[in-house]
């Protein structure tokens, strides 16, 4: 089927379902690399049109795996994936690219053309709605250049728009990566690992920014973070996987002990994490 708006998704079961009219809706969704190992097993959720989300778990648990089964970086088993009524799981070629500039990624290693400056990386984000030409001579319409230095100033990071990507910190690699995910002018905005690269005081500064411009461009974000006390911090709502399944979904200040015992176990490194 091509890129069509199809009817909506049915209905999440009893208590996955977000408060609000969904813009990501996911439905019975599993994934397994090697037949007979399972990564996520039959996730149904849906995401309303704002708000922070973490995803939060043991490495290994699927959290990644889902993340980029949302943007087809990963190709699902099974299930569906619905972003504003169109049904991504179905897509291919030029549809699934013009339904890709729909969602905003930013990636853990930041992901930038490091030979490239930073406003040029920005301008990377506008690709997928810019003829080859304008790209292949660097002429790219004004309006989005004006954009990309208006998104600089808001990041801090105006005074580097012409340094190469490779001569930045972590911080500031990151706060670009996020600047150009927000240049899609996305309905959706990924995180995967954000912050893990980042000493504390930096993934305090990448999570509000990320939080303010997310909320300023009224699009939702979904982040797959490793760290609970910054999930909790930040975000409207919590996720928690093991062993590719949904075992908590609420919002922070439902997030139990028991919880993270259900979550991540027993162990050493969870009961750093519980009050």
């Amino acid at each position: 089927m091509n890129a069509t708006l199809v009817q909506a998704p049915p209905a999440a079961p009893p208590g996955v379902a977000a408060a609000g009219a969904p813009v990501l809706s996911i439905r019975r969704l599993s994934k397994a690399y090697e037949r007979g190992k399972t990564v996520l097993h039959d996730i149904s959720l849906d995401f309303a049109g704002r708000g922070v989300v973490a995803i939060i778990g043991p490495s290994g648990t699927g959290k990644s795996t889902l993340i980029r089964c949302i943007n087809r970086l990963v190709e699902p088993t099974s299930g569906e994936v619905w972003l504003a009524g169109r049904e991504l799981t179905r897509l291919r070629g030029r549809s699934l690219r013009e339904a890709r500039r729909e969602i905003g990624m930013v990636f853990q290693e930041y992901n930038l053309v490091e030979r490239l400056s930073v406003i040029e990386n920005l301008l990377c984000g506008r690709l997928g709605y810019t003829p080859l030409w304008r790209v292949w001579t660097r002429n790219y319409p004004d309006a989005d250049i004006q954009r990309a230095f208006d998104l600089l100033e808001r990041v801090g990071l105006a005074e580097f728009a012409t340094r190469r990507a490779d001569a930045l910190s972590g911080g500031q690699r990151q706060r670009v990566g996020i600047a150009r995910a927000v240049m899609q002018a996305p309905r959706l905005l990924l995180a995967d690992e954000p912050t893990s690269s980042l000493d504390p005081r930096t993934s305090v500064e990448i999570m509000t920014l990320m939080r303010d411009l997310a909320a300023e461009a009224g699009v939702p974000v979904v982040i797959n973070i490793h760290d609970v006390a910054l999930a909790r911090r930040f975000a409207d709502r919590i996720i928690g996987m093991a062993a590719g399944r949904v075992v908590f979904d609420g919002p922070p200040a439902e997030l139990q002990n028991e919880h993270l015992h259900e979550i991540y176990g027993r162990s050493e490194a969870a009961e750093g994490w519980i009050e």
